[in-house]
Order: C-alpha cells, then structure tokens, then sequence
C-alpha cells in the first residue's frame, strides 16, 4: 500500500532546501507519496519577523545551515539573489516581493499537478545551490522542464490565476497550523506533524512501523 504525506515548505528556507531532496529520494526507493504543500515564508507572513529575533540568530542559522549542508553532501550557496528582497543592515522587509512570490505560485501550480516535490527540489537546488541569477535565465523554467511540466502552461497559470493560488497557499499554512505546528520544513504522516530537515529519519521510522516498504 502506498503510503502518503505532506510536505510544508518555503522556498526561502534553507532548512527546506536542506531536507527536501531527501524526502525526494526517500519517495524514489520507497513506495511512498510527498505532496508539496508551499507556504509564504515568515518574511511574508511575519514581516517584523526578523526584526524582533535575538542578534545570534542569524549568524548562528548560517553557521548550522552550511554544516548541515557540509554533513550530508548537498550542494549550497548564498541565494543570488535572495528570494526575499530584505535590508540586511535594518532587517526590514520590502513591501513588494516579486521573486518569493513568483516562484511559490509555481511551486503551487506544480503541486496541484502532482508534481511539487521534484520542482521544489529543481528549483530549490538552483536558489541554494549557489546559481547566480536562478530567477532569471530560464532557470525555473529548466526546473519546471525537470519536473516533467508544460513551461508557457505554468507561467500563463501563475501569471493568470495568482489570486487564486495564494489563496491555495494560504489554505496550506492553515493547514499546517491545524495539522499542529507552524513553521518549516514540516511533514505531516498520518496527522502527526514533524519538523525541521533533522527529524527525516524519524519520520522514516515512523512510517516503517505503518508498512513502509521498498518499491
């Protein structure tokens, strides 16, 4: 039996980035089903966020993220540009965030094809992986192509029906509320939450104790 999840995930965390292409490969050897659920990230949704956070934060964030990514082989780089158009000196977010927003609506779009997961991680390799201008170029384009999508169909999608989309995206952060956390990466197996790229493995154990088997 199949067994199914969902992934909460913003294109703007690295610790998303970090986790995802390992629930991609989990669902390649295993008989399992990620749904990509993408959420605005808390820049959008928080926008004092960071404002607020202790002046360790970040340096520390930074520090961990480059040895997670060093400790498990994946590639990884500062986004260039950053998803989120932010001034580092005063931590302020910008009013308009055309990148973010751009790229989760396709993530979105993506996801109601079935196919989130594996153009979350196209993408996410581009944004975190160190390629320099991945909004531009025909990067996302490649990363749509990767995922096995029709290109102009998801850009005239995003470009068309963006309304209707971030109401998607909204409903997928209420879900995630509901589901019992709220930040990501978080995957939710059988109503029970898990978050952070470090609880992979339990969710891996989690899911052998349901049937989890190879494909």
């Amino acid at each position: 039996m199949t067994l199914t999840a969902e992934l909460y995930f913003s294109f703007r965390s690295p610790y998303s980035y970090l986790s995802i292409g390992r629930y991609r490969a989990m669902t390649e050897e295993y008989d399992l089903n990620i749904a990509l659920k993408p959420v605005y990230p808390l820049a959008i949704r928080q926008p004092d966020f960071f404002e607020r956070n202790h002046p360790n934060w970040l340096g520390y964030t930074m520090r961990d993220m480059i040895r997670v990514a060093a400790f498990h082989g994946i590639p990884f780089g500062a986004p260039r540009p950053d998803p989120i158009i932010q001034d580092m000196a005063t931590r302020k977010i910008a009013d308009d965030q055309p990148y973010i927003r751009r790229v989760t609506r396709m993530g979105q779009a993506a996801a109601r094809r079935g196919a989130g997961l594996v153009f979350a991680h196209e993408a996410g390799k581009m944004i975190w992986g160190g390629q320099e201008g991945w909004h531009e170029g025909g990067h996302l384009d490649r990363a749509l192509e990767a995922a096995g999508l029709g290109v102009e169909e998801i850009i005239a999608e995003v470009e068309g029906d963006a309304e209707t989309l971030d109401a998607e995206i909204a409903a997928n952060q209420d879900a995630l509320e509901a589901a019992g956390h709220w930040g990501v990466p978080t995957l939710v197996f059988d109503s029970e939450p898990f978050f952070g790229q470090d609880r992979i493995e339990m969710v891996k154990w989690r899911m052998e104790q349901n049937g989890l088997v190879k494909r």
